[in-house]
Parts: C-alpha cells; sequence; structure tokens
C-alpha cells in the first residue's frame, strides 16, 4: 500500500470514531445540557450553575459564530433562526446568574436542538448527565 492510500485508510477511521459535525455537535450539546441540567437541581450549588452556563455560553457562542459563516451550509433563513436563538440563550443565561430567571427556557431550546440534530423534531431526547 502506498503512503496516501495508508493516510487516507487512517485518517478515514479516525474520522469514522469521531462521527459526522452534526453527530458531534449533539454530543457536545447533550453533555452540557446535562451539566446544566444537574446543576439546576435544588441541592447543587451556585458555583455549579455558573460553571454549567458558561460551558452553554460557550457552546452558544461556537455555534453563533458557525451559523453565521458563508461556508455553513444550513439554509440562510434557518440560521437566523438559531442565531436568534442563540443570542436569547445567551442573554438568558445572564439573567440566571445573576439570579433573575430559571434555566428552563435554555434547557428546552437546547432539548429542541439536541432532538432536531437526531433528526427527531418531536420526541423527547435522553439528555446524558455527562460529568467527565
Amino acid at each position: 500500500m502506498n503512503a496516501p492510500r495508508l493516510s487516507q485508510s487512517a485518517y478515514g477511521a479516525a474520522n469514522r470514531a469521531l462521527g459526522t459535525p452534526r453527530s458531534i455537535e449533539g454530543a457536545v450539546l447533550t453533555q452540557v445540557t446535562g451539566q446544566l441540567r444537574a446543576a439546576t437541581a435544588p441541592d447543587a450549588p451556585f458555583p455549579a450553575l455558573v460553571s454549567a452556563v458558561d460551558a452553554n455560553r460557550r457552546l452558544w457562542t461556537t455555534l453563533i459564530a458557525d451559523l453565521g459563516s458563508s461556508d455553513n451550509a444550513l439554509p440562510e433563513a434557518l440560521r437566523a433562526q438559531l442565531i436568534s436563538l442563540g443570542i436569547f440563550v445567551l442573554r438568558h443565561g445572564e439573567k440566571v446568574v445573576r439570579r433573575e430567571a430559571e434555566a428552563g427556557p435554555i434547557l428546552e431550546i437546547n432539548a429542541a436542538v439536541i432532538r432536531g440534530l437526531r433528526g427527531d423534531p418531536v420526541g423527547d431526547p435522553v439528555v446524558a448527565v455527562a460529568t467527565s
């Protein structure tokens, strides 16, 4: 086997192991949403909530930047709607940290996006609490 084929074979296997961009986005969003859900438990310490809201903020900031890119293949109208949701999530997260609002709307939006990434817009996602 020549070097280019060997490298294609090796990188192809690595790419399959990582998953598609859509599945990776879904996995990260599921992890962050699980962290946020756990941090909203009545007995959860406030610093855990701040950390979870921050992780969600960093994720949505990255998603918004990607959605705003001309390289993004999603339809323009859908990109605009997702950017609007992202801006709401960022602003609402600030209110949660200031204890002016509950995290419920963020959890609902994240869950809806997870369902969309899974291709199940009406199903109830299993949001794993990933603490690793």
